[in-house]
């Protein structure tokens, strides 16, 4: 199996992203780093719990692309579908960490931490919803 076939599940059109762990460790990493404050044990503890909370999410998440969909799994379940149709615009902020996902539809904005692969992310976005994209100033 090759590194790309490792980092994608595809079947027909469907691509299934594979999960990083980079944004839990990053945030977990940091926790330790807040008992230099003042009232220290209480920030270290919550920004460890939201890191644990968020590796627990990338091990039970994953997105799937289909031809018309992105479509949110858990524990292989689907847990909601947003229709590219109803989409308006998208962006990857904090590319480099890797940070969040925004993208908006017709009903409301959408904010979700990437605990996927940013780049296979990008690439499946760009080919699905890329003239959507908002461009980094």
């Amino acid at each position: 199996m090759t590194s790309k076939q490792s980092n994608q599940a595809a079947s027909g059109t469907e691509v299934i992203l594979a999960p990083s762990y980079k944004l839990p460790l990053l945030i977990t990493a940091l926790g330790p780093l807040l008992l230099f404050l003042p009232f220290h044990p209480i920030p270290t503890i919550l920004v460890n719990i939201f890191g644990f909370f968020l590796l627990l999410q990338s091990f039970t998440l994953r997105l799937k692309f289909t031809s018309d969909d992105l479509v949110v799994l858990q524990l292989g379940k689907e847990l909601r579908r947003f229709p590219f149709k109803n989409w308006l615009a998208w962006r990857i902020i904090l590319p480099q960490l890797p940070g969040l996902l925004y993208f908006r539809e017709k009903a409301s904005p959408h904010l979700l931490p990437i605990l996927f692969n940013p780049k296979s992310l990008e690439e499946q976005l760009k080919k699905k919803v890329g003239t959507l994209e908002i461009k980094n100033n």
